[in-house]
């Protein structure tokens, strides 16, 4: 009766709320544009006219997410990868005729870890054996077809690892670096130059000097297109309305937390009579009462003081058994608390230097020690540390066989249960600072007891700091208004005049996910590349953790030639420090000397020592390789023309130059630098043919 009551109260806010919902919503729709596609049936890919069906890619995208906690997109990049890298091989193995028989299977399946280390497949000397395992396949065939199924898909994997193994061993064998490549490689690095030089910064010159058209930066990107080639991006800007308690939903909560301290009376409907309901103080079925009234469950653990919320963490160590506290603010929740039990020097820390011996439980094989030398020696450092209690962490490093000695044989607080019964009744029944030997089935111990703390058991009430109904309903009248009105006049116009603040986000790609300030946004992005959305577009979204985003695309640029508009500050840069370095060369075209250089530009003389062409990079100037290049071609003592480098315009001389001796043979080097170039082999072969392939990509329609 009570709940109908309620409801029937709140029934006119309840219509008001549902139908400016469903208003709304065909507002978004009007403004909005882009949820009502049709789903595509395209293959999500294509690779060298060959497609890669959306139901198998689907099938490994969840299985992707199940198996190693990826994030959707995560996810589809992962497959992705993997199917493009499958399709571009199996073109290039039948190109070349190459097949894997069992001689590369058994090759790839005999350094598979997990399989080589499955007891199952161990013979009597104790190593993997191929017999054995083709003998369980076989055997599954007929017993379990179901995992014969599987076994299948993972030998296609094992087959297609096998073909790679060929085909890129094929290209390392035609992948060598001649004795003449190695001496030019030899002497990039060997060989170096001293000289002096005067860099004339391209700043000297004011950029309000030089002119830049919009012709030229136009002409420059024409003129560069590998460096101005972009994918389709978009550009936004939103608002978010974010659902977060106030003050008074805060307030809310804490009152009705200091209501279930104390007894309260209520009124029993059933009985017609008033019942005294016992508050946390004074109930005695403590896990009854925080079942009941708390948003998490019972803890029976003890815990330390170390892991009390730091505020209040000396508080309610030291409550009394019975005594309550609260409420009190724990992260993002409120509580109340009552201490239950406490255990007297519960949470203890010791250190340890473990001297194990052979045949020990753990101990290494390189143990061989006897048990009485083993006793002998913990004993002797029990009296060394007994002289000296500082050099514990040393002689821990120095002898233990324990995983501690590391930390100086610190093992940090535990409590009962966590060690050998023996180790914990000694540290347990002695006094803090007290250092002894004991012996456990791990060997002999010497030990140090560093500290004792209590543990304390508390039922806690917790109730998360969440938004009330009324801050959920206003934000979303907020939000909704927000778009409607956006939606007829200007976005940040509407937004200064409600102090409302305008995110900007320049540039979010087609598989892009997590906008910034807006994590896990993938459904914005989707929007924003839908073939419905044009720029202006406002378009309202849920947020996962509770509230709403107003979107409005504001720019969409499809994949091509960046247009001069986006990349004008940078390419009108690059022009007018051409145009300074002319200037430059011809405002001090008739100077003579670095010094006379230096002067007339109030700059100073400075000096590169041993500087080889592999760097590139000058002291006091930056990465300068055009500068460093030029100084090997300049004679010594000799003043160079003038050089444009990346800051600036350079005039260098040469004062020494160190060619390096030859080596006596350059088969070795040759080989050592082939050895490296293999190790980078797999990268490049994927790049090269991925740029040389057909791929169409067509995730963004389907994720």
């Amino acid at each position: 009766m009570a709940i109908l009551g309620k409801i029937r109260q709140r029934s006119i806010v309840l219509i008001l709320v549902i139908g400016l919902a469903l208003f709304a919503f065909v507002i978004s729709g009007a403004f909005g544009n882009g949820s009502g596609d049709t789903a595509p049936n395209q293959p999500i890919g294509v690779v060298n006219g060959e497609d890669i069906p959306i139901e198998n890619f689907r099938l490994l995208v969840e299985q992707t997410e199940r198996t190693y906690g990826y994030t959707t997109m995560q996810a589809v990049n992962s497959v992705w990868n993997q199917f493009v890298r499958n399709q571009l091989f199996t073109g290039e193995f039948e190109a070349l005729g190459i097949d894997a028989g069992k001689e590369q299977i058994e090759q790839v399946v005999s350094s598979t870890e997990s399989i080589i280390t499955d007891q199952r497949f161990i013979n009597e000397a104790g190593f993997f054996d191929f017999g054995m395992f083709t003998d369980f396949i076989a055997q599954m065939r007929d017993t379990n077809p179901q995992a014969y199924e599987n076994w299948k898909q993972q030998e296609a994997s094992i087959i297609a690892s096998a073909k790679e193994s060929i085909y890129f061993d094929l290209i390392k064998s035609a992948t060598t670096i001649t004795e003449a490549e190695a001496k030019l490689q030899y002497h990039l690095e060997a060989d170096n130059v001293d000289f002096n030089f005067v860099q004339i910064p391209f700043s000297t010159i004011p950029d309000s000097l030089v002119a830049v058209s919009d012709k030229e930066i136009k002409q420059y990107i024409e003129d560069h297109p590998k460096e101005y080639e972009r994918e389709a991006s978009r550009s936004l800007q939103y608002i978010a309305f974010l659902e977060q308690a106030t003050d008074e939903d805060e307030n809310a909560i804490r009152s009705e937390l200091e209501q279930l301290l104390e007894d309260r009376i209520e009124y029993n409907d059933v009985s017609k009579l008033t019942d005294t309901v016992p508050g946390l103080r004074t109930t005695t079925n403590v896990s009854e009462f925080i079942e009941r009234h708390s948003e998490e469950s019972f803890d029976s653990l003890y815990t330390s003081k170390g892991r009390l919320p730091g505020e209040y963490a000396e508080i309610l160590n030291n409550l009394s058994v019975g005594e309550v506290f609260g409420p009190y603010k724990d992260i993002n929740s409120l509580k109340i608390s009552k201490l239950l039990d406490r255990k007297k020097n519960g949470n203890i820390r010791a250190s340890h230097i473990l001297i194990a011996y052979k045949d020990a439980k753990g101990a290494q094989p390189t143990v061989t020690r006897s048990k009485s030398e083993a006793y002998t020696l913990a004993n002797d450092l029990l009296r060394r540390v007994r002289r000296d209690e500082d050099s514990f962490g040393a002689l821990a490093l120095e002898f233990s066989d324990g995983p501690s000695k590391n930390n100086a044989g610190d093992l940090g607080y535990f409590q009962e249960g966590a060690m050998d019964p023996a180790f914990f009744d000694y540290v347990n029944k002695n006094r803090v600072g007290r250092i002894g030997v004991i012996q456990t089935d791990f060997g002999f111990h010497v030990v140090k007891i560093e500290d004792k703390q209590d543990l304390v058991l508390l039922a806690s009430v917790s109730r998360e700091i969440v938004p009330s109904e009324a801050t959920s309903n206003r934000i979303f009248r907020e939000a909704t208004q927000f778009e409607m009105d956006a939606g007829k006049g200007n976005f940040r116009t509407i937004a200064e005049e409600r102090n409302l603040n305008v995110r900007n986000v320049a540039t979010v790609g087609a598989l892009d996910e997590n906008l910034p300030g807006l994590p896990d946004q993938r459904a914005i992005v989707q929007w924003a590349f839908s073939e419905n959305t044009q720029v202006g577009d406002i378009k309202r979204f849920s947020l996962s953790y509770g509230g709403y985003a107003i979107v409005q695309m504001t720019q969409a640029r499809e994949k091509g030639l960046a247009r001069a508009a986006d990349v004008a500050p940078g390419v009108a840069q690059i022009i007018r420090n051409e145009k300074k370095a002319k200037m430059i060369q011809e405002n001090n075209k008739d100077v003579a000397s670095l010094e006379d250089l230096a002067a007339k530009n109030s700059l100073e003389v400075q000096t590169a020592l041993a500087v080889n062409q592999k760097s590139g990079t000058l002291v006091g100037a930056g990465f300068e390789p055009a500068v460093v290049g030029a100084a090997f071609g300049v004679a010594e003592n000799t003043l160079s023309p003038f050089i444009t480098g990346k800051r600036g315009v350079f005039k260098i001389q040469v004062s020494n130059k160190k060619i390096a001796e030859e080596r006596e043979d350059y088969a070795a080097y040759a080989q050592q630098l082939s050895q490296d170039a293999a190790s980078q082999l797999v990268l490049s072969i994927v790049n090269a043919l991925e740029a040389s392939s057909e791929i169409e990509d067509n995730r963004a329609l389907y994720y």
